[in-house]
């Protein structure tokens, strides 16, 4: 009984811990997709900002699907070989989100003047400006690239997100029910105990009633014996 009340308490962590996980990638992923989404990359919570890579212009660096984390910086402490993301405004680069890496970073009377390109690319971006970058990327999110990913494929999005996730939450809901059946149980149990013991006490209640009326004829049937002897001595 031991060994196997161990065994249910470690799977239960490990489920408990697999939950929790599945719970914070989930957040992380909605609030990803919210951000990109809802607010077209117009809020920076701190100063970041979220993308994802659209194109193979980067590769082997980001491939596509990638969720890149992008800071807000000064354009003066820009260097080449930083990669920046950038909204573009000339040509085909027109209204377009361009995380590219610097190749050229010259000074002119407007400012700032930045070269960028793929570097899977043969050519280089259009000349930018300081104003029309949003900042230098700091980080790759590799889980939430991978959830992004997944999702973009459905075949391995409902294999390897829907189906244990759904398990999961069947697994919670009958755990629920069965903790609830089993509350249930006790309190059933309870309830039988109690009535039990408050039959108990009634059955003690009519032993002693019962004892008590037998006294009661015992002592009147001594009253008549003595009424029949005071008739005697007269």
């Amino acid at each position: 009984m031991a060994v196997k009340k161990e065994k249910s308490n470690v799977f239960e962590i490990i489920t408990t811990i697999i939950k929790l996980i599945c719970a914070i990638v989930l957040i992380l992923l909605i609030v990803v997709l919210a951000l990109q989404r809802f607010s077209n990359n117009k809020i920076a919570i701190g100063g970041y900002r979220v993308f994802s890579v659209a194109t193979g212009s980067m590769i082997p660096v980001y491939d596509i699907g990638d969720v890149l984390v992008v800071k807000a910086i000064d354009v003066n402490k820009l260097a080449v070989g930083d990669d920046i993301t950038y909204m573009g405004e000339v040509d085909s680069f027109a209204g377009r989100i361009v995380t590219h890496r610097i190749v050229k970073i010259e000074d002119s009377e407007n400012g700032k003047v930045i070269t960028t390109k793929g570097v899977a690319n043969p050519e280089e971006d259009p000349t930018i400006t300081g104003d029309q970058v949003f900042g230098k990327v700091v980080y790759k999110s590799v889980i939430i690239s991978f959830f992004t990913k997944l999702m973009n494929d459905l075949t391995k999005f409902y294999i390897v997100i829907f189906i244990p996730f759904s398990l999961l939450i069947f697994l919670q809901i009958k755990d629920s029910m069965d903790e609830k059946k089993e509350q249930r149980k006790i309190k059933v149990k309870k309830y039988r105990k109690q009535d039990d013991e408050d039959e108990d006490y009634d059955d003690e209640d009519d032993e002693d009633d019962d004892e008590y009326d037998e006294d009661d004829e015992y002592d009147e049937d001594d009253e008549d014996d003595e009424d029949d002897d005071d008739d005697d001595d007269e």
